[in-house]
């Protein structure tokens, strides 16, 4: 079976001349011969900036870009059309798509309510800073572009249990709603900040059934419509668990399919916390590796004061693999954005090697290393280039990297493993090895069935050949801060 691999089909500034749907269809023959086995894609429905919005402020989950809404019709990234076609296209090169799906929030209310509240500590959540107050608040959502087509079902204040904004006083701020559910914060996973169940716009109560029923009742007519794979699930660290278990539960009873889920569980403190997350939804959901993501980013930065073989330490590639989603980057560390943690150019070879040619994890590449990006944002330009080593990479994934991992990660400098290949994939097996300082050499095992085989760097960075000994061992090289992949010479 060959190894999957899937790619973040887009990044936070995307601007190129076709839009994102129009571009994946044309695209996804392309994809499948890279090595490309699943697509995500971003939030496809409207959000409050209409056809500007990224897709994270959430306005109408049943307007795929088919309304006039928000001052737009479609999104920013295509029409409802265009979206199903980039569905079709990639199924016809056998690539999965998951869609992205924020469940914690939502933006751009219809109408104004009045509503009581009180204000909170931003630093101390569990803290209240006023007595009850009554504010009006953007809290009703009608979409009258949609006109109840898809579903009926109105949102208003009862449905959120947080705001930030009142419009009588001009004033932003985090107000707990008082309602029938309580005036506090629901139980959730993280506990920054004290309770970290507000995080932007009108924060949804899930301890109220109907608004519950109408987002299970969503992801099925969602999946009905659109025959997606699988599901991106945003921010749920600051969902109750209850809930995302008991959504999972249902889509993959009334989908009658076993749905590729991955949840943003946003840490670079503690492993402990994705561990305590797959404990508490009974290992439901895949899960973003985000510390081995940091663990990049800081190698990036260190250069070779950075010890390697520590590298996987404390990461959930590490600790469980078979439920871990590896990247390098993506939408939120890209440069200029809030959790910027992009990591350096020199770096990205190696990076990718360790989530592209090792047993644990799936790996998740990023758009910008496909095709690189240029844009703007507040004054200041980036430019990223696409990386030159990663189809070469994806390709070695595809064909070679398979069977058993033998690790040499046993120098602070200079790291490696091994891979004895199958009898699916001719000519499988590789023996990897990178340095962040000086040239790098190192014997390793690579199996007795490589005896008397050459072996050559498929990415082309050493002109040496290596011939295996009878005992199934070679003295692998690789050039200073960089990575070399050993594979049988044709």
């Amino acid at each position: 079976m060959k190894n999957p691999t899937l790619i973040q089909y887009f990044h936070w500034y995307y601007n190129e001349p076709d839009n994102l749907w129009t571009k994946a269809a044309k695209e996804a023959s392309n994809l499948a011969e890279m090595g490309i086995t699943g697509v995500w894609f971003p939030p496809a429905y409207k959000g409050t900036n209409g056809g500007y919005s990224i897709g994270y402020d959430t306005y109408d989950l049943f307007d795929l870009g088919e309304f006039d809404q928000k001052n737009s019709q479609s999104t920013k990234y295509g029409s409802k059309e265009e979206y199903q076609k980039a569905i079709d296209e990639l199924h016809k090169n056998q690539i999965t798509v998951i869609a992205d799906t924020v469940f914690n929030h939502k933006a751009g209310g219809d109408e104004l309510e009045k509503i009581k509240v009180r204000k909170v500590n931003e630093t101390d959540r569990n803290e209240f800073i006023s007595d009850v107050i009554e504010i009006d608040a953007w809290t009703k959502f009608t979409f009258p572009g949609r006109a109840g087509q898809y579903s009926e079902f109105i949102w208003d204040h009862k449905c959120f249990s947080g705001v930030d904004y009142a419009e009588n006083d001009q004033e932003t701020a985090i107000y707990a709603i008082q309602n029938e559910y309580g005036e506090g914060w629901e139980d959730v996973p993280s506990h920054e900040l004290g309770n970290y169940d507000y995080l932007m716009f009108n924060d949804i109560d899930f301890r109220n059934r109907a608004v519950v029923e109408e987002l299970k009742y969503w992801g099925k007519w969602y999946f009905e419509t659109c025959k997606i794979d699988g599901f991106r699930l945003d921010a749920v660290k600051h969902i109750p668990a209850e809930f995302i278990a008991e959504w999972i539960d249902f889509m993959k009873a009334e989908c009658d399919k076993d749905l590729f889920i991955v949840a943003e569980n946003w840490n670079i403190e503690s492993v402990d916390e994705l561990e305590k997350y797959i404990e508490i939804t009974g290992g439901r959901t895949q899960l973003f590796d985000s510390l081995l993501h940091h663990n990049f980013y800081l190698a990036s930065q260190a250069g070779q004061e950075y010890d390697l073989s520590t590298i996987f330490n404390d990461t959930l590639v590490q600790r469980n693999p078979l439920l871990a989603v590896t990247f390098v980057d993506n939408h939120d560390s890209q440069p200029l954005q809030a959790l910027e943690s992009f990591t350096e150019f020199w770096f990205r070879p190696l990076a990718h090697a360790m989530i592209l040619l090792r047993e644990g994890g799936i790996p998740c590449v990023f758009y910008t290393d496909v095709y690189g990006a240029e844009y703007e944002d507040d004054g200041q330009q980036v430019e990223l280039i696409g990386l030159q080593e990663l189809p070469q990479l994806l390709k070695i994934r595809e064909t070679l990297a398979y069977g058993e991992q033998k690790d040499y990660l046993d120098h602070p400098n200079c790291i490696g493993w091994t891979r004895t290949g199958n009898d699916e994939f001719e000519n499988s097996g590789i023996a990897v090895l990178m340095t962040n300082g000086e040239e790098g050499f190192k014997q390793m095992e690579i199996g007795a069935q490589f005896a008397g085989k050459t072996l050559i760097d498929l990415l082309g960075k050493r002109s040496e050949e290596i011939v295996i000994d009878e005992n199934g061992v070679g003295e692998f090289l690789c050039a200073a801060g960089s990575v070399s992949v050993w594979g049988v010479k044709a």
